[in-house]
């Protein structure tokens, strides 16, 4: 390559990254929250607390391995395990580390020279890796094309809008990776099968496995792009033995690969993950059928938006601009391999059938992954980024082979011309993208609040070390952060990426059965019965021994069902009465009542806090709270939630309440309502209106909200801590500030 050409390259590749790290800084500014809010999203270092809250769990990983060199809290039996998550058991360490290890190395080397907070460096890290995919989308591209498709393809990858919004200052995950490594991983195999000699051949080939390494140190669903590569090389050997042609190199390079990439797994994060690897397959199967993996216990992932099954239009827009380019790009390159040799002399010149092929299938697979949910355009935009380049590229030498045809005889200049409408073409393509990008600021909010930080500064200052934290899932990760106590349930919900490798790792001693979304049902559970016993009973079994009740019930029921049924009847009783039920209702003897009751109502029971914020979501409490274990699905109850606002004495929300404040008629979407709850400073005034109505309707007037939940919940553990906030028999209020409030047992 010449100076000039190196140049250029330099320049443009810097221009990709520069874009996308500016676009990303914009991020930081909070755009889709009103300036005088934005204090409140913003932590102690002036920054917005990250995005998503995942990003707080590899924060406390990393710095625990800064710590104490691992990422666990401690170690057991020779494993690391997190004591943190899923209280009280823990669970042993089964996470990708090269995050961690990335911010640990760029950590130290920037506190060489000057003091920086471990969490600004978290912060900052997905700006500067998340352009880095656009690089090599360039790298990648001008493989097969010109440098105006090469700078296309990157700059469409640093502003996929999906991977843009995961890969911004805040969004501190393993995300950040996903669309990087696919990209190096595939170009380097690609490479290598391409190369002419075979010493050049088996590096490449060594080189892609160390990437493909490197891939699963930084994603557990790594194995997809593995079995993309693997599958495909297969079927065409087989195809090319078939038709006569020497397949010798291509089984050489498939085979150096693949045993590599087995090595380095093995050898560096131990033979389990291997056989995680090999049994990946079949569990993908069992995790994608009707019931769930955990049934009959609910499947929270259902909550999950981005688990959901993305629209057209959901899809098109995370893409962005390479959707539609990808595409054409798809439909030119198999024109130009159809057609004649000295047509392909001048268009796509290191195009092979094997690259198409494989593209395409990449490409197909992206579409099918889609239907396990939204997140899965991530696994779509690098082959539709790929295929868009070319197609820029494409139409970029179309242009230039007009310079000898006789269509642009009238311009005296032609060559200048074709360079300004390449230009152009390649500006429309770039400025489309970054505008897409740039509408989408306005839908990024932080997802934690000084709400949230307040209530875990007073846990960590006023709790014992013990306390074990009963919240929000989603709120997990944050507080074992920073409220440094144990959670019941996290962001990581049920490990289900464990599930592949639990059938062999004895360090899950109750395989699929812990943990699990059996969490989620009994925490909603005791917030939606009106039973405040039952509530303080679960809360203390969850706390104290976890899933260790259900479990030992189990063995004597043989019917996960039926044991739900006997504790549903227990757990709000005391333990003498418990045991009488267990004699006599259900037929236990008195050694295997003991065996159930020593875990169900413990002569100990762990000092807890239960942790209630926000207002919104919260419909998910109801669902999961009211689980049919015989019909495997929750109840469909009536949740909403909107602000108030009082213009004329009429106060109204925009979820439909309205009220007349000089006659006190309120309505919800036009319904009346069949009791009206007012909480003001602390008192709980209640008005009882239309006894067919089946909702209740709450006013938040401390922070001017308002709630709809149905009739059924009016006197649940939840209205009393989560809306109330009233003492009662069985909790006591002990912190209390905006959305958020902590409770104790009483």
């Amino acid at each position: 390559m010449s100076s000039k050409k190196t140049a250029i390259t330099l320049v443009l590749i810097l221009l990709i990254f520069l874009i996308g790290f500016i676009l990303r800084v914009e991020s930081t500014s909070i755009p889709g929250i009103p300036a005088d809010e934005k204090d409140y999203y913003e932590d102690q270092s002036g920054h917005p607390y990250m995005y998503e809250l995942d990003s707080y769990y590899n924060y406390r990983l990393t710095k625990n391995y800064l710590d104490h060199g691992y990422m666990g809290d401690t170690i057991i039996n020779g494993r690391e395990w997190d004591l943190h998550s899923y209280a009280p058991s823990g669970v042993p360490m089964d996470y990708p580390p090269l995050i961690v290890y990335i911010t640990t190395l760029i950590y130290k080397f920037i506190n060489l020279f000057s003091s920086v907070p471990l969490l600004t460096i978290c912060f900052w890290m997905p700006a500067f890796v998340g352009p880095l995919a656009g690089v090599v989308a360039y790298f990648f591209v001008g493989r097969f094309t010109n440098r105006y498709g090469a700078f296309a393809a990157g700059i469409l990858t640093v502003t996929a809008p999906f991977y843009f919004a995961r890969s911004v200052p805040g969004w501190f995950d393993t995300d950040i990776f996903n669309i990087f490594f696919p990209l190096l991983v595939t170009w380097i195999f690609v490479e290598a099968v391409q190369a002419k000699k075979i010493k050049n051949q088996m590096i490449l080939s060594i080189l892609a496995a160390v990437s493909m390494f490197l891939f699963a140190l930084a994603w557990n669903g790594w194995q997809y792009q593995f079995y993309l590569l693997l599958g495909f090389t297969i079927l065409y050997i087989i195809w090319r033995k078939f038709r006569g042609h020497e397949v010798k190199n291509l089984t050489c390079i498939i085979v150096v690969f693949s045993v590599f990439i087995l090595l380095l797994v093995g050898i560096f994060t131990g033979f389990l993950n291997v056989l995680k690897l090999f049994n990946s397959i079949p569990e993908l199967f069992s995790l994608t059928n009707s019931q769930g993996p955990w049934a009959p216990w609910p499947d929270i992932y259902v909550s999950v938006s981005e688990l959901g099954i993305p629209s057209p239009g959901e899809v098109m827009q995370g893409v962005g601009v390479a959707f539609f380019l990808g595409i054409l790009g798809f439909l030119c390159s198999f024109w130009v391999l159809i057609k004649n040799k000295k047509f392909k002399e001048h268009y796509l010149k290191n195009m092979s059938w094997f690259f198409y092929s494989l593209l395409l299938l990449w490409a197909l697979l992206g579409f099918f992954s889609l239907k396990e949910g939204v997140r899965f355009i991530m696994l779509l935009t690098p082959p539709m980024v790929i295929s868009s380049g070319i197609m820029v590229g494409l139409t970029v030498d179309y242009l230039t082979l007009l310079k000898k045809s006789d269509k642009l005889k009238i311009f005296k200049n032609k060559e200048g011309l074709i360079k300004s409408i390449s230009i152009l073409i390649l500006f429309a393509v770039s400025v489309s993208s970054i505008l897409l990008v740039c509408e989408s600021f306005i839908n990024f909010k932080p997802g934690a609040s000084d709400d949230l930080w307040d209530a875990s500064l007073w846990i960590n200052n006023n709790t014992s070390l013990d306390t074990v934290i009963i919240s929000d899932w989603g709120d997990g990760h944050f507080l074992t952060a920073f409220a440094d106590r144990p959670v019941t349930f996290d962001g990581r919900t049920a490990y289900i990426e464990t599930l592949p490798s639990r059938h062999f790792d004895s360090a899950y001693s109750f395989g699929s059965q812990s943990p699990s979304t059996s969490r989620e049902y009994w925490i909603n559970k005791a917030f939606a019965t009106n039973n405040e016993s039952l509530s303080l009973g679960i809360f203390n079994m969850i706390a104290t021994d976890g899933d260790l009740g259900y479990i030992t019930l189990d063995k004597y029921t043989g019917n996960t069902t039926k044991s739900v049924e006997i504790l549903n009847n227990i757990l709000g009783v005391n333990r003498e009465t418990a045991g009488t039920i267990l004699a006599n209702n259900y037929g236990l003897n008195q050694t295997a009542a003991e065996d159930v009751l020593q875990y169900t109502h413990p002569n100990n029971p762990r000092h807890f806090v239960v942790l209630t914020k926000g207002f919104s979501g919260l419909y998910w409490i109801f669902y999961f709270g009211t689980w049919d274990f015989n019909k495997m699905k929750g109840g469909n109850y009536t949740y909403s939630h909107g602000i108030i606002h009082i213009s004329d004495n009429i106060l109204s929300t925009p979820n439909g309440v309205n009220m007349n404040m000089d006659t006190g008629n309120v309505t919800w979407k036009g319904e009346m309502p069949y009791c009206v709850i007012n909480v003001t400073s602390g008192n709980v005034e209640k008005r009882y209106i239309d006894k067919n109505s089946n909702l209740c309707i709450i006013f938040l007037m401390d922070s001017m909200q308002s709630v709809i939940i149905d009739k059924k919940f009016e006197n649940s553990t939840f209205t009393k801590l989560w809306l109330e906030r009233a003492n009662s028999t069985s909790f006591k209020l002990v912190y209390s500030h905006g959305d958020a409030a902590v409770w104790e047992a009483s």
